[in-house]
């Protein structure tokens, strides 16, 4: 019963927001009895006070950065799966691609930043594939590896009883990768929200980096605070979405 108790998502939720509650408290209290400089960290209640009466003008930038982010993840999700599968099920193509995606990888990302602006442009086109380029490769990894670890004793099972190589796929090998491939959409998600700021950085008029990037260069540090909250609810949104079809599926395949 008690490990019921503490496994329980009422008693995690509690301990999280409890937790948080603690923290903000303590941030606030902090800012009331120090000396602000222009330097200094915002009170909480500054910061909501700074969403609050501009959130009319910065919802177009929070609307650009969420449409960026989730387009980049479902198409970073879609192809990486998706190759991922390939490398799983071909030879060739493990030791053929693999090696390159691996290449690609270990580049730093930000180094590459400049490259897609040159190739692309300063419109959303190369913040989108920024993004797809951040979240690609865990998605990648995670479906190689989940559909890699499917029991052999289940594959030997289909094979013995004739079944299409689809058929094992769906039934077998794709639940079994179900819980690796979300593991790295969990991770994904993350990602697609870095590339993306990362292009706002650099390109962009719009968008919650590029009010960072402008309210940095004014001091406004409330104001750069109020976007990177904003950021913050965003990834805790998508994030959450993506633990919900988690739930979702894995309820579906009854694990």
């Amino acid at each position: 019963m008690d490990r019921q108790l503490s496994s329980s998502p009422v008693r995690r939720g509690v301990l999280g927001f409890g937790f948080a509650a603690a923290l903000i408290i303590a941030w606030q209290m902090g800012a009331a009895t120090s000396h602000p400089t222009i330097n200094s960290v915002p009170a909480p209640s500054a910061i909501l006070e700074v969403i609050t009466k501009n959130f009319p003008i910065m919802w177009p930038h929070v609307f650009s950065t969420t449409s960026e982010c989730i387009i980049g993840f479902v198409i970073a999700a879609a192809a990486g799966t998706l190759i991922g599968g390939l490398i799983a099920y071909s030879r060739f193509a493990l030791e053929a691609m693999y090696p390159h995606v691996v290449f690609f990888q270990i580049i730093p990302k930000i180094a590459l930043a400049p490259l897609f602006v040159v190739w692309l442009g300063v419109g959303s086109t190369s913040r989108l594939a920024f993004a797809v380029f951040s979240s690609f490769f865990p998605t990648l990894i995670a479906a190689l590896i989940g559909l890699q670890a499917t029991r052999p004793a289940y594959i030997r099972l289909c094979e013995a009883t004739m079944a299409p190589k689809w058929r094992g796929f769906l039934l077998v090998r794709f639940p079994f990768a179900l819980p690796y491939i979300f593991s790295g959409l969990k991770i994904a998600v993350t990602m697609a929200i870095i590339g993306v700021v990362i292009g706002e950085f650099i390109t962009a008029q719009i968008g919650l980096g590029y009010i960072i990037k402008f309210a940095a260069s004014a001091m406004d540090m409330s104001l750069v605070f109020a976007a990177a909250t904003l950021l913050c609810v965003i990834g805790l949104a998508l994030y959450g979405a993506v633990a919900l079809a988690e739930r979702l599926v894995m309820a579906r395949y009854g694990t």
